[in-house]
């Protein structure tokens, strides 16, 4: 089946995670990505050793893609970016601020020299303002948006686990990106894109900046908790496994307090009435709560949540996901051997194993890509 993207060229000067997670999708899609890499590589590829020696982060990130050095403080390297740049329909870079345009290859540039060119700069705290000048990797920026504010306990912030707002940059540029495409099928135009860091996870912080904007309403950290509805959280059962549960309206929570709790006379107790007075009790309903999980098993837990229609599930380990019935691996070829990563989202037709291309070694296709684009190898240089 032909995939979406077949037939679009993306030139990606990119490292770490944003940049590489918007190019791998765009490759999974059928685009052709070029990833342009400094000399000594990417340094995600050497972020950890532990897949066969080779870096997770790399390897989940860079699937489909061809890889070429390029020192691009050197005119013949720029001089083959350039060709490539010439030839792409995406334009996709996420170096440190204002380092590509002294190089020749910032966005303004390039979209009046390539009228349809589209243009993707990712950074750390966008192009203008006090902060634009600064690198930002992802804790910094999760520090500074108040989500560290929000995750943790009450003993202290936290890190949300993975690089969240890395992440968030790398779909939303994604998102853009083919937004852009889809404008320049009707107007013949490309467009230069802009998404930072911050301004991505800024807007997954609406919820705790709306309440505090308007009701001054502060967030607190809850732990494995939800801070604004309650209850839902975690609570231990008998043997010492840890059930999720989620009551989300005055429906469940009726179904909660008569088929769960087997206490209906807290229905409309004061004090648990609505959502808003169980938060400000939680205390309280916790104690009730976690005394009816603590007389259970886990499976007896579950099996009387899911007859009273609850939402629930199990806190899980790493191991434990590793081994989930519901998770969906695929294989990709990589240089040190194939490995299984963990399928996309998205399921298209009911296939739910797509094929994805292999991870390129550093500078896997710099010859035929210097060939391609320049007429010449490196190798042909030195001789």
């Amino acid at each position: 089946m032909m995939k979406a993207l077949e037939g679009i060229t993306v030139v990606a000067v990119e490292q770490a995670v944003a940049a590489p997670y918007a190019s791998s999708r765009l490759a999974d899609a059928g685009a052709r990505v070029i990833k342009v890499e400094r000399p000594e590589g990417d340094f995600a590829r050497s972020y950890d050793k532990l897949v066969q020696g080779q870096s997770a982060y790399f390897l989940w990130l860079n699937r489909g893609k061809e890889s070429i050095c390029l020192d691009l403080t050197i005119e013949r390297d720029r001089a083959v970016l350039d060709a490539m740049t010439a030839k792409a329909d995406v334009f996709l870079q996420n170096l440190k601020p204002g380092s590509i345009g002294k190089l020749g290859f910032g966005s303004e540039d390039l979209r009046k020299r390539f009228p349809r060119l589209i243009t993707c700069d990712i950074s750390g705290f966008g192009d203008g303002g006090a902060l634009s000048h600064l690198k930002a990797y992802d804790l910094i920026v999760q520090a500074e948006t108040g989500l560290c504010a929000i995750t943790g306990t009450a003993d202290g912030p936290a890190r949300v686990g993975v690089s969240v707002c890395d992440i968030s940059a790398g779909m939303t540029a994604l998102n853009a990106i083919l937004q852009a495409l889809l404008q320049r099928e009707r107007t013949g135009e490309g467009t230069n894109i802009q998404v930072s860091l911050f301004d991505a996870m800024a807007d997954w912080m609406n919820v705790p900046v709306l309440q505090f904007d308007y009701s001054r309403y502060h967030t607190a950290r809850a732990g494995v908790n939800h801070p604004s509805i309650a209850p839902y959280g975690a609570y231990r059962c008998a043997d010492g496994r840890e059930i999720i549960f989620s009551v989300q309206n005055d429906r469940e929570w009726v179904s909660f307090c008569t088929k769960f709790l087997k206490r209906p006379e807290l229905i409309r107790r004061p004090g648990f009435a609505d959502n808003m007075e169980r938060i400000r009790n939680r205390v309280a309903l916790d104690e009730i709560v976690a005394d009816r999980f603590a007389q259970l098993s886990s499976n007896e837990a579950m099996s009387e949540l899911e007859a009273a229609a609850l939402a629930y599930g199990r806190l899980n380990h790493i191991e434990d996901v590793s081994q989930h019935s519901h998770l969906r691996r695929v294989p990709v070829s990589t240089p040190a051997g194939d490995i299984h990563v963990i399928a996309p989202g998205a399921i298209f037709d009911g296939e739910t194993t797509p094929v994805l291309g292999p991870v390129p070694a550093c500078g896997a296709h710099s010859e035929t890509l210097r060939w391609e684009f320049g007429g010449f190898s490196q190798s042909h240089l030195v001789r």
